[in-house]
């Protein structure tokens, strides 16, 4: 079978590459599925980068956390999902980017009929992110203002519909003037351009001297800093990702730290989602299904690479204005 692999960290379009592998065969507790589209994720970037602390590769390593597929094999001690079931995944170990993948049972999710594929390749990481950063580590209460970063990226579109769904008014930092029209219409309740003044005045202009309360970033260096700077007192930062691969400054002045209590959080899907319980995971993804056929948690998608495009996927996951999610399908080949 084909898989993509890397031997060194470094820029995904030079040390990604495809490789002829033998079928996994899934150990004790362990699922073989075949793949039948895999997103390319910012994490996966990361991951390839060096970027991606959590989770430390094995060279030459695999790579790709999420996709869908249909079970193919079960591994000893396995008896659910049967064979022929589609799945959607949250693979922690990577080796999405194949043609087929071994991984634990219970990260697999059935999804329903209706949801194409498309939709059920990116059915884990960027709703399930969405729904636990806003409604269950923030928690997020009716007419709050939300400030994030990244607003143009599908997680961003997705997180302004949520909010608009819930009540929740958003501010949104984009670094093209003309991403502003889209999401106005998508919902955004404010948009600002970073490279047009202080976030923070920016931001304060928006709400009042008082700032937010509620701010999500997954790009961190100066964007970060600033973003953490308009926040109010005991005001609440996720930290969801590093795109700049450049730390926040948060103890430039300590009097503003202390002052205000303002707090700074890490989110990391593979560490929230295990945490909940088996009554609020399945909560969650009945949530997800039901926010997806409201088009509320829908993923616009662009058009399908095969694994041998590896090199055009990446390139064109990272493009400046990109619109839809680059998915891998390996029966494109």
């Amino acid at each position: 079978m084909k898989a993509i692999r890397f031997g060194q960290y470094g820029e995904p379009a030079q040390v990604l590459m495809v490789q002829e592998c033998p079928l996994p065969e899934p150990g004790k507790g362990e699922v073989r599925v075949r793949i039948l589209a895999s997103p390319v994720n910012p994490s996966d970037l990361l991951f390839v980068r060096g970027l991606e602390t959590a989770i430390q590769p094995q060279f030459p390593s695999p790579v790709g956390f999420e996709g869908v597929g249909m079970v193919d094999a079960l591994g000893p001690q396995v008896q659910r999902p049967v064979p022929g079931q589609r799945v959607a995944f949250f693979n922690e170990k990577g080796g999405n980017w194949a043609d087929y993948a071994a991984m634990p049972a219970h990260a697999l999710l059935t999804v329903p009929d209706d949801l194409p594929d498309e939709q059920a390749a990116c059915f884990i990481i960027n709703p399930a992110t969405a729904m636990l950063m806003l409604r269950h580590v923030l928690a997020i209460p009716a007419g709050e203002w939300l400030l994030q970063s990244a607003a143009s990226s599908e997680l961003g579109r997705m997180i302004i519909r949520l909010a608009k769904h819930d009540g929740i008014r958003t501010i949104n930092v984009v670094r093209r003037r003309e991403a502003a029209a889209e999401l106005q219409r998508l919902g955004a309740d404010a948009v600002i351009v970073s490279t047009e003044g202080s976030i923070d005045e920016q931001v304060r202009r928006i709400v009042g001297p008082q700032g937010v309360q509620y701010a999500i970033d997954p790009v961190v260096g100066e964007t970060g800093t600033q973003m953490y700077q308009a926040l109010g007192e005991e005001g609440r930062m996720l930290i969801y990702g590093s795109l700049t691969g450049e730390p926040i400054r948060v103890g430039a002045d300590p009097r503003f730290i202390l002052a205000g209590r303002r707090i700074l959080e890490v989110f990391f899907f593979g560490y929230w989602f295990p945490r909940l319980n088996e009554t609020a995971q399945r909560q969650l993804v009945q949530d997800i299904v039901t926010l997806m056929r409201e088009g509320i948690l829908v993923t616009s998608a662009a058009r399908p690479f095969s694994l041998d495009e590896i090199g055009a996927a990446v390139k064109r996951a990272e493009a400046p204005g990109r619109q839809g999610k680059v998915l891998l399908v390996p029966a494109k080949e």
